[in-house]
């Protein structure tokens, strides 16, 4: 008898990374009006709205994408410890700069988090090319996104100094 349905792991490790947000959105809303809408920002600075269909689409990229290494290496197993580890540990980093950020406006901290989890998703990927290449490319477009939100960060702090 299966205990769990054969399309179970593909749904929850695609919908995995959506949980972060969501726990983070709550910190998000309240922040936006009240804080950050009073920072300096760059020109190029995105508009607000583009954020939430930003990560929405690439948290479900990247989910994706451990979905295919973890059935490529047969689910939780040695062989997956390294690369689903260092994919867990740069989710929980980028699961972390929103209290960072926006909840306790520690916008170098938030900085230091970002190029941390920026570098750990490099390794995810690297990790992840030899095992699944399609998985590996399903996370350029975050590492893209996370090179724009690391220097977008980086202007945020640099023009806005120690502002509260």
């Amino acid at each position: 008898m299966e205990v769990v349905p054969a399309w179970a792991p593909a749904v929850g490790l695609t919908l995995l990374p959506h949980a972060g947000a969501f726990l983070g959105s709550n910190i998000t809303k309240k922040e936006i009006p009240v804080w950050y809408e009073t920072l300096q920002k760059p020109s190029w600075c995105p508009p607000i709205w583009m954020f939430a269909p930003a990560w929405g689409t690439l948290y479900t990229s990247m989910g994706c994408g451990s979905y295919l290494v973890w059935r490529e290496l047969g689910g939780f197993s040695e062989k997956s410890v390294v690369p689903l580890g260092l994919y867990a540990g740069q989710l929980a980093l980028n699961w972390a700069w929103t209290p960072i950020f926006f909840g306790a406006h520690k916008v170098g901290w938030g900085l230091v988090t970002l190029l941390l989890t920026a570098g750990t998703a490099t390794a995810t990927t690297a990790s992840w090319y030899n095992i699944n290449k399609t998985a590996a490319y399903l996370m350029v477009p975050y590492l893209a996104w996370l090179t724009m939100a690391s220097a977008l960060n980086y202007r945020i702090w640099k023009d806005n100094g120690n502002k509260k």
